[in-house]
């Protein structure tokens, strides 16, 4: 598929997505990047360690968030962060928001992919915002609550929705990806459960990218606060990588891209390109 002016081939390679989250209330890294030459250094640290897209986020969407930011809020923080990485790096960009206006904006400013976290779900007019604009999109799972009747099956039935959505907006097929929304809208058992069954979302016949970085699910797993999950997060990684995942979306770009250059290579019994 193609995200900005580069293509990506996601039926044999896993590619690293790095988080910018330019928020001062983020669960992992809240404040760490709200000044813009730390956030600009940060992109350019995550390029040299092999990042492929650089996702940027205004809202947090930390367990609890009651997902109330007003758009004009959420663009006067991520605009500048948009203008100056499109100005300075050649990375695609993706935009982490759910808010149509918000993504039209970015788009205008240079944003090549749209990662909704509610899967068109919560803004009635994003889905035909993304397709206006022919850039791609990362769709996720969520649910306000984990109220399930059989887990992976309703799971599949709500992504069925979204890309229905997709669909009938007129967003290309080659324009979609999926995200099966680890640590939104589940339990700790059901988040261990989707990523044990990760094959389950490429019946689909879209890219997937897999979201665990520095997540609860870890944390509660190990027993280790926010700031100690690298480990766990590059196990869920590997889990991605051995069940077809296209994506991966990380904090730590360099020890991620590590992880899966050496699982590819046992995979292909070869040093990988």
């Amino acid at each position: 598929m193609k995200i900005g002016s580069r293509e990506f081939d996601t039926a044999n390679h896993t590619y690293v997505m790095g988080i910018l989250n330019v928020t001062p209330d983020s669960f992992s890294d809240g404040g760490k990047w709200n000044s813009l030459d730390r956030a600009l250094k940060h992109v350019e640290d995550m390029l040299a360690e092999g990042m492929d897209i650089v996702d940027i986020g205004g809202e947090s969407t930390r367990p609890g968030y009651d997902y109330s930011m007003p758009a004009q809020e959420e663009l006067e923080r991520v605009m500048p962060y948009i203008e100056a990485v499109r100005a300075r790096f050649e990375v695609p960009i993706s935009l982490d928001t759910y808010k149509s206006q918000v993504a039209e904006a970015g788009i205008r400013a240079g944003v090549d992919l749209i990662n909704d976290i509610w899967g068109l779900k919560w803004d009635p007019q994003m889905a035909r915002t993304i397709a206006d604009c022919g850039v791609a999109c990362c769709l996720m799972h969520n649910r306000r609550a984990a109220d399930y009747e059989n887990f992976l099956e309703d799971v599949a039935a709500d992504l069925a929705e979204t890309v229905q959505l997709a669909q009938k907006a007129g967003i290309a097929e080659d324009k979609i990806i999926l995200d099966p929304g680890v640590g939104f809208g589940k339990t700790y058992e059901q988040n261990l459960e989707i990523i044990h069954h990760l094959e389950s979302l490429r019946v689909f016949g879209y890219p997937v990218l897999l979201g665990t970085s520095r997540k609860s699910v870890v944390g509660l797993t190990l027993d280790l606060p926010v700031t100690e999950r690298l480990e766990g997060t590059l196990v869920t990684t590997v889990m991605g990588v051995l069940k077809g995942c296209a994506f991966v979306r990380v904090h730590d770009v360099k020890e991620n891209v590590r992880a899966i250059r050496m699982t590819r290579a046992i995979l292909e019994e070869r040093k990988p390109l």
